[in-house]
């Protein structure tokens, strides 16, 4: 995966539960080859969870999109979610508490839908 295509996944895992649930059934099914990798994966999709910055982003369209997928998010437990799935991978536990500018950018995520 280059920086775009693994930036993309991240946003997906933190905003879009059917990737989330699609990783999920790949840890309960013992699928995973590369616990780090995605461990990795996954603590960047927590981080996009964190407060947003208030230097260093792309630009303000990329922050209210931003901060427009974190809000509908909460509807899911996404955040509850993703801790537990780092605590099935044996990750230690999350400190950061502010997103750096630098993951902030304008992503669109696929259509979802219900039917």
């Amino acid at each position: 995966m280059n920086g775009r295509e693994r930036l993309q996944y991240c946003y997906e895992l933190a905003f879009f539960p059917p990737r989330l649930n699609e990783v999920w059934s790949r840890i309960k099914s013992g699928s995973v080859s590369d616990g780090d990798e995605l461990g990795e994966l996954l603590d960047t999709a927590l981080l996009l969870h964190q407060a947003l910055p208030s230097t260093g982003y792309a630009s303000q369209r990329a922050l209210n999109r931003l901060a427009l997928y974190q809000a509908k998010a909460r509807a899911f437990g996404t955040v509850i979610f993703l801790r537990n799935l780092r605590q099935q991978l044996g990750r230690a536990p999350f400190t950061q508490r502010e997103l750096p500018g630098s993951l902030v950018r304008d992503i669109g995520l696929p259509p979802f839908s219900r039917g």
